[in-house]
Protein backbone atom coordinates (compact mmCIF):
# COMPACT_ATOMS: atom_id res chain seq x y z
CA UNK A 1 0.00 0.00 0.00
CA UNK A 2 0.96 3.70 -0.56
CA UNK A 3 0.54 5.11 3.14
CA UNK A 4 0.66 8.79 4.36
CA UNK A 5 1.38 8.98 7.90
CA UNK A 6 0.97 12.39 9.74
CA UNK A 7 2.26 13.49 13.11
CA UNK A 8 1.58 16.21 15.19
CA UNK A 9 3.17 18.14 17.63
CA UNK A 10 1.51 16.98 20.81
CA UNK A 11 2.69 13.87 19.70
CA UNK A 12 6.44 14.75 18.96
CA UNK A 13 6.78 16.63 21.85
CA UNK A 14 5.87 17.38 25.51
CA UNK A 15 3.85 20.39 26.30
CA UNK A 16 7.52 22.67 26.85
CA UNK A 17 8.28 21.77 23.54
CA UNK A 18 11.35 19.53 23.92
CA UNK A 19 11.02 16.42 21.84
CA UNK A 20 9.64 13.01 23.41
CA UNK A 21 12.20 10.77 22.28
CA UNK A 22 10.83 7.82 23.54
CA UNK A 23 7.81 8.14 21.43
CA UNK A 24 9.52 8.97 18.40
CA UNK A 25 12.12 6.49 18.39
CA UNK A 26 9.06 3.94 18.65
CA UNK A 27 7.42 5.58 15.60
CA UNK A 28 10.66 5.59 13.44
CA UNK A 29 10.77 2.16 14.48
CA UNK A 30 7.11 0.87 13.55
CA UNK A 31 7.50 3.43 10.17
CA UNK A 32 10.58 1.22 9.41
CA UNK A 33 8.53 -1.98 9.97
CA UNK A 34 5.64 -0.43 7.47
CA UNK A 35 8.60 -0.06 4.76
CA UNK A 36 10.30 -3.14 5.47
CA UNK A 37 6.82 -4.95 4.70
CA UNK A 38 6.85 -3.49 1.34
CA UNK A 39 4.27 -0.13 1.83
CA UNK A 40 5.43 3.04 0.51
CA UNK A 41 4.97 5.27 3.44
CA UNK A 42 5.20 9.16 3.00
CA UNK A 43 5.55 10.86 6.51
CA UNK A 44 3.70 14.64 6.69
CA UNK A 45 5.32 15.85 10.50
CA UNK A 46 3.90 18.84 12.41
CA UNK A 47 6.76 19.56 15.10
CA UNK A 48 8.68 22.47 13.78
CA UNK A 49 7.71 25.78 15.33
CA UNK A 50 7.21 23.14 19.14
CA UNK A 51 10.63 21.88 18.55
CA UNK A 52 11.96 25.58 17.92
CA UNK A 53 10.17 26.75 20.98
CA UNK A 54 11.78 24.34 23.20
CA UNK A 55 15.36 24.88 21.81
CA UNK A 56 14.89 28.47 22.12
CA UNK A 57 13.93 28.11 25.69
CA UNK A 58 11.12 29.73 25.60
CA UNK A 59 7.95 29.37 27.81
CA UNK A 60 5.11 29.42 25.18
CA UNK A 61 4.74 29.93 21.33
CA UNK A 62 4.68 33.35 20.14
CA UNK A 63 1.33 34.54 19.11
CA UNK A 64 3.31 37.16 16.13
CA UNK A 65 3.88 35.71 12.83
CA UNK A 66 7.51 36.30 12.59
CA UNK A 67 8.00 34.61 15.72
CA UNK A 68 6.55 31.27 14.92
CA UNK A 69 8.71 31.55 11.55
CA UNK A 70 11.95 32.33 14.00
CA UNK A 71 10.50 28.88 15.87
CA UNK A 72 9.85 26.99 12.41
CA UNK A 73 13.43 28.33 11.06
CA UNK A 74 15.54 26.59 14.17
CA UNK A 75 13.02 23.89 14.78
CA UNK A 76 12.76 22.49 11.76
CA UNK A 77 16.84 21.84 11.43
CA UNK A 78 16.42 19.81 14.52
CA UNK A 79 13.42 17.69 13.54
CA UNK A 80 14.90 16.68 10.58
CA UNK A 81 18.15 15.77 12.16
CA UNK A 82 16.51 13.80 14.53
CA UNK A 83 14.71 12.17 11.51
CA UNK A 84 17.66 11.45 9.49
CA UNK A 85 19.25 9.89 13.17
CA UNK A 86 16.92 7.90 13.84
CA UNK A 87 15.67 6.27 10.31
CA UNK A 88 19.15 5.78 9.19
CA UNK A 89 19.17 3.38 12.74
CA UNK A 90 17.06 1.37 10.34
CA UNK A 91 19.19 1.49 6.69
CA UNK A 92 16.19 4.10 5.51
CA UNK A 93 17.20 7.27 3.96
CA UNK A 94 14.98 10.32 4.07
CA UNK A 95 14.10 13.53 2.41
CA UNK A 96 12.73 16.84 3.24
CA UNK A 97 10.00 18.65 1.38
CA UNK A 98 8.65 22.15 2.65
CA UNK A 99 5.64 22.90 0.98
CA UNK A 100 3.41 25.95 0.62
CA UNK A 101 -0.36 25.99 -0.52
CA UNK A 102 0.47 26.84 -4.21
CA UNK A 103 1.99 23.91 -4.59
CA UNK A 104 -1.06 21.67 -4.26
CA UNK A 105 -3.12 23.98 -5.62
CA UNK A 106 -1.23 24.59 -8.69
CA UNK A 107 -1.89 21.94 -11.62
CA UNK A 108 1.93 22.79 -13.08
CA UNK A 109 3.58 22.74 -9.49
CA UNK A 110 1.44 19.90 -8.29
CA UNK A 111 2.72 17.56 -11.09
CA UNK A 112 6.40 18.65 -10.24
CA UNK A 113 5.72 17.84 -6.77
CA UNK A 114 4.16 14.38 -7.50
CA UNK A 115 7.08 12.99 -9.84
CA UNK A 116 9.53 14.01 -7.47
CA UNK A 117 7.72 12.36 -4.44
CA UNK A 118 7.15 9.03 -7.17
CA UNK A 119 10.77 9.09 -7.72
CA UNK A 120 11.87 9.07 -4.40
CA UNK A 121 9.45 6.25 -3.50
CA UNK A 122 10.79 4.68 -6.46
CA UNK A 123 14.21 4.91 -5.01
CA UNK A 124 12.96 3.31 -1.38
CA UNK A 125 13.66 7.00 0.31
CA UNK A 126 11.12 7.95 2.74
CA UNK A 127 9.73 11.55 1.82
CA UNK A 128 9.23 13.52 5.05
CA UNK A 129 7.07 16.69 4.30
CA UNK A 130 5.70 19.60 6.20
CA UNK A 131 4.75 23.21 5.55
CA UNK A 132 7.05 26.04 4.68
CA UNK A 133 6.21 27.86 8.26
CA UNK A 134 9.17 30.35 7.57
CA UNK A 135 7.41 31.80 4.22
CA UNK A 136 3.66 31.00 4.27
CA UNK A 137 1.97 33.82 5.98
CA UNK A 138 -1.43 32.08 5.62
CA UNK A 139 -1.54 29.07 7.33
CA UNK A 140 -5.45 29.07 6.68
CA UNK A 141 -4.49 28.39 2.95
CA UNK A 142 -4.15 24.67 4.78
CA UNK A 143 -5.50 24.97 7.97
CA UNK A 144 -2.81 22.85 9.60
CA UNK A 145 -0.84 19.95 8.27
CA UNK A 146 -4.19 17.86 9.20
CA UNK A 147 -5.13 19.97 5.57
CA UNK A 148 -1.57 19.28 4.10
CA UNK A 149 -1.48 15.28 4.77
CA UNK A 150 -5.03 14.76 3.27
CA UNK A 151 -4.07 17.06 0.07
CA UNK A 152 -0.93 15.62 0.04
CA UNK A 153 -2.30 11.85 0.00
CA UNK A 154 -5.29 12.76 -2.86
CA UNK A 155 -2.52 14.16 -4.69
CA UNK A 156 -0.30 10.78 -4.61
CA UNK A 157 -2.78 8.87 -5.08
CA UNK A 158 -2.49 7.24 -1.31
CA UNK A 159 -4.29 4.33 -0.33
CA UNK A 160 -4.46 5.33 3.78
CA UNK A 161 -3.69 8.00 5.06
CA UNK A 162 -3.06 7.86 8.96
CA UNK A 163 -3.68 10.88 11.23
CA UNK A 164 -1.21 9.94 14.59
CA UNK A 165 -3.37 12.14 17.24
CA UNK A 166 -3.46 12.94 20.94
CA UNK A 167 -7.02 11.45 21.12
CA UNK A 168 -8.09 8.08 20.12
CA UNK A 169 -10.34 8.97 17.46
CA UNK A 170 -13.99 10.41 16.89
CA UNK A 171 -16.33 10.38 19.93
CA UNK A 172 -19.94 10.86 20.19
CA UNK A 173 -19.12 13.88 22.26
CA UNK A 174 -15.54 15.66 23.35
CA UNK A 175 -14.15 13.06 25.89
CA UNK A 176 -12.35 15.29 27.88
CA UNK A 177 -15.51 16.92 28.55
CA UNK A 178 -18.32 14.06 28.47
CA UNK A 179 -16.52 10.95 30.64
CA UNK A 180 -19.65 8.43 28.83
CA UNK A 181 -18.90 9.34 25.36
CA UNK A 182 -18.21 6.71 22.92
CA UNK A 183 -15.61 5.98 19.99
CA UNK A 184 -17.05 5.97 16.77
CA UNK A 185 -15.05 2.94 14.99
CA UNK A 186 -16.29 3.33 11.64
CA UNK A 187 -17.51 6.27 9.23
CA UNK A 188 -18.73 5.69 5.94
CA UNK A 189 -19.78 9.50 5.23
CA UNK A 190 -19.02 12.82 6.04
CA UNK A 191 -22.38 14.00 6.59
CA UNK A 192 -23.70 17.71 8.88
CA UNK A 193 -23.80 15.00 11.41
CA UNK A 194 -20.69 13.95 11.63
CA UNK A 195 -18.84 17.53 10.93
CA UNK A 196 -21.18 18.34 14.04
CA UNK A 197 -19.23 16.35 16.53
CA UNK A 198 -15.93 18.36 15.70
CA UNK A 199 -14.88 20.23 19.03
CA UNK A 200 -12.37 23.43 19.57
CA UNK A 201 -8.83 23.65 18.88
CA UNK A 202 -5.88 21.19 19.46
CA UNK A 203 -2.83 21.30 21.87
CA UNK A 204 -1.33 25.29 22.56
CA UNK A 205 1.82 23.61 20.74
CA UNK A 206 -0.43 22.63 17.49
CA UNK A 207 -3.10 24.32 15.46
CA UNK A 208 -5.72 22.04 14.78
CA UNK A 209 -8.38 19.93 16.29
CA UNK A 210 -11.06 17.42 15.44
CA UNK A 211 -12.74 19.76 12.75
CA UNK A 212 -9.73 20.05 10.63
CA UNK A 213 -9.29 16.28 11.37
CA UNK A 214 -12.73 15.57 9.73
CA UNK A 215 -12.24 18.42 6.75
CA UNK A 216 -8.84 16.26 6.13
CA UNK A 217 -11.49 13.28 5.92
CA UNK A 218 -13.98 14.76 3.48
CA UNK A 219 -10.60 15.34 1.33
CA UNK A 220 -9.49 12.20 1.28
CA UNK A 221 -12.33 9.95 0.98
CA UNK A 222 -13.64 12.41 -1.93
CA UNK A 223 -10.05 10.62 -3.25
CA UNK A 224 -10.82 7.37 -3.18
CA UNK A 225 -8.31 7.19 0.00
CA UNK A 226 -9.50 5.81 3.45
CA UNK A 227 -8.31 7.87 6.57
CA UNK A 228 -7.73 6.77 10.22
CA UNK A 229 -6.97 8.98 13.45
CA UNK A 230 -5.97 7.12 16.02
CA UNK A 231 -3.77 7.87 19.06
CA UNK A 232 0.09 8.27 18.51
CA UNK A 233 0.80 8.00 22.24
CA UNK A 234 0.96 4.09 21.30
CA UNK A 235 3.38 3.83 18.35
CA UNK A 236 2.37 0.13 18.42
CA UNK A 237 -0.76 1.14 16.61
CA UNK A 238 1.06 1.34 13.54
CA UNK A 239 2.13 -2.48 13.82
CA UNK A 240 -1.87 -2.73 13.58
CA UNK A 241 -2.03 -1.25 10.37
CA UNK A 242 0.34 -4.17 9.21
CA UNK A 243 -2.25 -6.99 10.92
CA UNK A 244 -5.02 -5.87 9.65
CA UNK A 245 -6.53 -4.86 12.76
CA UNK A 246 -8.82 -1.91 13.51
CA UNK A 247 -7.68 0.81 15.88
CA UNK A 248 -9.15 4.55 16.35
CA UNK A 249 -11.95 5.52 13.68
CA UNK A 250 -11.41 4.82 10.22
CA UNK A 251 -13.38 6.67 7.55
CA UNK A 252 -14.16 4.70 4.47
CA UNK A 253 -13.56 6.03 0.75
CA UNK A 254 -16.12 6.14 -1.89
CA UNK A 255 -14.13 3.45 -3.47
CA UNK A 256 -13.82 1.72 -0.84
CA UNK A 257 -17.59 0.97 -0.18
CA UNK A 258 -18.29 0.91 -4.26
Amino acid sequence: MRIVIKIGSSTLTYQNGCLNLRRIEALCRGISDLKNAGNQVILVSSGAVAMGVGKLHLSAKPSDLAGKQACAAVGQCELMYVYDKLFAEYNHTVAQLLLTAPDLLSEDRNGKFVNTVTRLLELSVLPIINENDTVSTAEIEFGDNDTLSARVAASVKADLLVLLSDIEGLYTADPRKHPDACLIPRVDAITDEIMALAGGAGSSLGTGGMETKLKAARIATDSGCDMIITNGAYPERLYALLDGVDVGTRFYSQKEKN
